[in-house]
């Protein structure tokens, strides 16, 4: 395998997985981090992370690192770790073209000897069924002779400050036994809370996606219960604090399930099975309540509203934070979109405000203008929709005087008391 001291490691993508692996690594070993946003390039060169992941300081001791948008600058490199999406296409199933078109470019420069090692999330067996083959086209090269592959999936968590990359426990495997073993030896070098060397490409790929499709389905379960326990006028929070007392009990929240992983893992894992002849039940149930919450909480808000004789026709309805976690800028398959949507299918005037999500990213995106200030007494109805610590610090009265003389004031995530809010979930 490649000698330590010739290692030379190429990050494909530098979105919010992609940087902290390429500044981690960066600080080790060489590396180069390659993007084909030259844009945000041209702001990692000055050591600013528009994602707010990274620090200064972090950028700092990456003394190694250096960053491109040419193929030119990355053929020297002998490791190449592929960060690029794995999304889902409009009827969920896996969009793997991004995967694809980054090993089509690595198929043109890798060489005798070289490992491709991939960390984005896809099905088991997509690595070698998809991105090998056309890694070995493109090269002329001959898998597991010529060249190598690995796998060592993402477990970045966006917004988190005190779980960073080094601190999570990789998994890593690759495809032989030797490069495994080269693959966990790489990773050591960076992640102190260790890693875990699995059996084969497959078995990494298989836990990554059942790690999220797991607590997909835990959270399903809980909003099926809040959406009971809301039929019965019971408080779902109250419920769930005192079930929390058995030692074995798994405490989970009720809420909308967005985000490039936990809403968008099982759906690779669905199709993986299908394919083999095998419909999941249990996995796409939990899908179907997890991808219908943001209908259900805007016909709460609206039924609320109706109750106090407030036309939804033209209302003015706030909505806060459209992020798909609390303290994140990401706000990829955000759910707070379906809110929005059904709203505004009900003639309902609705103005998103997030402090942390880019606004030209935003429009572009889901062609929505977000206001970039609030206006007191203004609005029907307030939904607390992202956790913001800016927004736990407004604090009820605050919220309140964002509304009407009569208003609603709904809380998706449980910032409030029940008290302080007219509903959540």
């Amino acid at each position: 395998m490649i000698a330590e001291q010739n290692i030379k490691i190429a990050v494909i993508g530098l979105g919010y997985v992609g940087l902290p692996v390429a500044v981690a690594f960066g600080s080790r070993f060489p590396t180069v981090g390659f993007d084909i946003n030259v844009p945000r390039l041209d702001a990692l060169k000055q050591h600013r992370d528009l994602n707010n992941e990274l620090s200064s300081v972090e950028f700092a001791n990456a003394v190694m690192l250096s960053f491109t948008a040419s193929t030119v600058d990355i053929a020297t490199c002998n490791v190449f770790i592929v960060t690029v999406p794995t999304p889902i296409d409009d009827h969920c199933n896996p969009d793997l073209s991004p995967l694809e078109m980054a090993s089509t470019m690595l198929s043109k420069i890798i060489k005798a000897g070289d490992v491709v090692i991939y960390e984005s999330t896809v099905y088991p067996g997509a690595i070698e069924e998809v991105c090998v083959p056309i890694l070995a086209q493109g090269s002329a090269l001959t898998y597991n002779q010529d060249f190598f592959a690995g796998y060592s999936p993402e477990r970045i968590n966006p917004g988190d400050k005190t779980r960073k990359l080094k601190d999570i426990l990789k998994i890593t495997s690759g495809s032989t036994p030797a490069v495994a073993d080269f693959v966990d030896y790489l990773y050591k070098q960076i992640i102190v809370a260790g890693t875990h060397k699995v059996s084969s490409m497959q078995v990494a790929e298989a836990a990554k996606v059942i790690e999220n499709t797991q607590r997909d389905l835990n959270i399903a379960l809980i909003n099926e219960l809040a959406i009971i326990f809301n039929k019965m006028d019971l408080d779902t929070q109250e419920i769930l604090q005192a079930a929390a007392t058995k030692w074995n009990f798994i405490r989970f929240s009720p809420g909308l399930v967005g985000g490039h992983c936990i809403g968008v893992d099982p759906y690779y894992l669905t199709y993986k099975a299908q394919a083999l002849g095998y419909h999941p039940e249990v996995i796409l149930a939990g899908r179907r309540i997890n991808d219908n919450m943001g209908k259900y909480v805007a016909s709460q808000v609206i039924k609320k509203m109706l109750a106090r004789k407030i036309h939804v026709s033209g209302a003015d309805i706030l909505i806060l934070g459209f992020a798909f976690k609390e303290n994140c800028t990401d706000f990829r398959n955000t759910r707070v979109i379906d809110i929005v949507n059904e709203l505004h299918d009900y003639g309902a005037n609705v103005a998103v405000y997030d402090p942390l999500v880019n606004v030209i990213h935003l429009m572009t995106e889901y062609k929505i203008s977000m206001i970039n200030k609030l206006q007191e007494q203004h609005y029907d109805a307030i939904i607390l929709a992202v956790a913001h610590e800016e927004f736990k610090e407004m604090g009820a009265a605050a919220l309140r005087r964002l509304g009407k003389a009569e208003h609603v004031l709904y809380d998706i995530k449980h910032v409030l008391t029940a008290d302080e809010s007219d509903g959540r979930l």
